[in-house]
């Protein structure tokens, strides 16, 4: 059999799909003995597998107008968010250059993990169902969390190296690769398009939702089926659907609104670990996947190269102050970011980083980048700000801030539509943080329309400053080029 050198170059996690000796110069994984399991255990095993819960990355974050760098020697003894000491990756994003974004010989590490679990979920759904071994309900829960797990993979994928979806052109704009076997054939896949991608996504989730997932399961590493209403509001969103957004997002809360409360919280120095129960109990903030509001856990790649590595920019520390009471403190800023100085330090003695005038990024928890309450209540007070009660929308927010907000205020209902939806706009922008793709999907969804658009303004002192006009196809992260030089096809002219 012919093998096709098309997506991945780094996963060797298909040890149960396939018997191997070593490691394909371009898969990484060496097709001989080709085998498919034959037991449901093997399949569990499968989607157990932690690759699969790790997604992203945080690079595409240096596109937004999150972030700030600074100039070489800014800070003496203190040189994180210098662009100087970037990745060849980071300071392309950062300044915005056209073309391809990593260099020769260096990988894309979201397009190569997303296809490397792309094809794990297909081997579990093309197969599973008629495996040996576990009960028949097992069978068909494993089968929906793989449909789930796949169409998670693309909308990240078309969301990050495609147009963003407009029915108008989605039908002929370039998506990515839709691959739904788990045989590698010597077959070329083209690019489809946009339309042709969501069409697939959405598949798979109403199967899931209306066929196969649970109530409830043992984790939040599972997807159960409010995970797959929240996966289908953050998709209708992504298409501007906002009435079936907001449809998704209140079956979803129905099952599951629970938040937790930061009030109840605060950071003390360290790093792992510094953010700890106010009432010095000695708890710590929950791990994500004990966190009662997320409710589908994902966690991002890289956190290494963003936490006390990324300035917030101006821009970002002027939407946390807008809309704060006079005496309020808004916690996600007191907990997850630090001003002037940070203090990595528990010994006595230690000198903490001083970067006066300047706010970092340095949460020191794994981000959840799967689902969670408040994205689904945000989703729902934006869909109410377009579509519905404008008060709905309030009474969400209210909801939230509650939960986010030392001496809360409630917004009054006075509050204009468009006001309101400006406001939503803000708070997931706070919320979601430097969090996964988040920023970038909503800058380039909201660039459609004239009184969200920006251009976005990026700086390093004297090492130069960089523009990126709204709707540029520099939004648009490039296929790799180690794909490209096996794989003739179409690009976005980035």
């Amino acid at each position: 059999m012919k093998y096709n050198k098309i997506f991945v170059t780094a996963t060797c996690g298909l040890s149960l799909l396939m018997s191997m000796s070593s490691c394909d110069d371009w898969l990484d994984i060496q097709p001989k003995g080709f085998t498919i399991p034959e037991k449901y255990a093997d399949y569990e095993q499968l989607m157990n597998d932690q690759s699969l819960y790790r997604a992203l990355d945080v690079y595409p974050s240096m596109i937004t107008d999150d972030v700030q760098f600074v100039e070489k020697g800014t800070f003496p003894g203190f040189d994180l968010f210098e662009y100087y000491n970037k990745s060849e990756h980071f300071k392309n994003l950062y300044s915005f250059e056209h073309g391809q974004v990593f260099t020769p010989g260096n990988s894309d590490n979201i397009w190569e993990n997303a296809y490397g679990n792309i094809f794990t979920y297909n081997a579990v759904i093309n197969n599973v169902l008629t495996s040996e071994g576990g009960t028949d309900f097992e069978r068909r829960k494993l089968y929906g969390e793989a449909l789930v797990g796949r169409a998670f993979e693309y909308l990240n994928l078309v969301n990050l190296y495609a147009n963003h979806y407009d029915p108008a052109t989605a039908g002929s704009d370039y998506g990515v690769p839709l691959v739904l076997s788990e045989e590698i054939t010597g077959e070329r896949y083209p690019r489809a398009s946009v339309a042709t991608v969501y069409s697939q996504i959405e598949s798979d989730l109403r199967d899931a939702v209306d066929n196969y997932l649970a109530e409830t399961t043992a984790t939040t590493f599972d997807p159960n089926r409010s995970v797959g209403y929240a996966f289908l509001s953050r998709m209708y969103l992504y298409m501007g659907n906002y009435k079936e957004a907001l449809s998704n997002a209140n079956s979803s809360l129905e099952l599951n609104d629970k938040l937790l409360d930061y009030k109840d919280y605060k950071a003390i120095n360290g790093q792992w670990g510094r953010l700890v129960a106010a009432d010095d109990s000695g708890e710590e903030f929950p791990d994500e996947h004990k966190n009662l509001e997320n409710v589908y856990t994902r966690v991002l790649n890289g956190t290494s190269y963003l936490f006390k590595s990324v300035a917030a920019s101006e821009d970002l520390l002027e939407t946390f102050a807008r809309n704060l009471p006079a005496d309020g403190e808004d916690m996600r800023m007191s907990l997850f970011f630090s001003k002037d100085q940070f203090d990595p330090y528990t010994r006595p003695g230690n000198e903490p980083n001083r970067f006066p005038g300047y706010t970092i990024f340095a949460p020191y928890i794994e981000m959840n980048i799967g689902f969670s309450t408040p994205e689904v209540l945000l989703i729902a007070a934006e869909c109410e700000a377009r579509v519905g009660d404008k008060d709905k929308a309030l009474a969400h927010l209210d909801k939230l801030r509650d939960m986010r907000i030392k001496n809360n205020v409630h917004f009054p209902t006075t509050y204009s539509k468009d006001e309101v939806l400006k406001m939503v706009i803000d708070e997931r922008r706070k919320e979601f943080a430097f969090v996964g793709l988040t920023r970038l999907i909503d800058l380039k969804r909201l660039n459609r329309e004239s009184w969200f658009a920006k251009t976005i303004t990026h700086s390093a002192g004297s090492e130069g400053t960089w523009t990126l006009p709204a709707n540029d196809l520099r939004y648009i992260m490039p296929v790799p080029e180690n794909v490209l030089s096996f794989n003739d096809m179409p690009q976005y002219e980035r």
